[in-house]
């Protein structure tokens, strides 16, 4: 890794790897096991999952300045993890050309993110992004921990970086 900016974008695809992997695991849920109440922060895999594809789009806009702010979140929820999934694929395909498209400039940049009524805020694009990244792997281990709970086994989701113990589907990011 040479830079601050190469580490986000192998953020981005260790993000697009464990999503998917997770998804792997949750499409093979029925829709009562997805939907059922568990507990954790949310009271649901299918609640905690619309959640991380929620904030995901939120701090997209923010990143890609397209002016959508709060207005992201008053999309429906999705139902069914395989639309969840599909979601999820695009938002993360969206980040990982976000963060290609970087250059050294772009780090410290400010963007906008509106915070209701506590006001707009402007957080540089580095911060954004390491916090997004973090959000999502807040939510990922609630959504691992939902899943021992269910007859799917919880998948390993940290077999990225080291090149002795990859996963195979982490080679299509890299």
């Amino acid at each position: 890794m040479n830079s601050a900016l190469d580490h986000l974008r192998l953020m981005a695809r260790n993000n697009a790897y464990a999503n998917e992997r997770l998804y792997e695991a949750c499409c093979q849920l029925s829709q009562e096991e997805f939907q059922a109440e568990r507990t954790s922060f949310f009271p649901s895999i299918q609640e905690t999952l619309n959640h991380n594809w929620e904030v995901d789009r939120y701090y997209l806009d923010a990143l890609k300045e397209d002016g959508q702010g709060l207005a992201v979140f008053e999309t429906p929820h999705l139902k069914t993890a395989a639309a969840l999934r599909a979601a999820q694929e695009k938002s993360d395909r969206q980040l990982i050309a976000f963060c290609d498209g970087l250059n050294e400039q772009d780090h410290e940049r400010k963007i906008a993110q509106d915070r209701g009524r506590n006001g707009v805020f402007h957080e540089s694009v580095a911060n954004t992004l390491l916090h997004l990244f973090q959000h999502q792997i807040h939510h990922r281990g609630q959504v691992h921990a939902m899943l021992a709970g269910t007859k799917v086994a919880p998948p390993q989701l940290d077999e990225f970086f080291l090149e002795f113990d990859r996963h195979k589907s982490a080679m299509k990011y890299l």
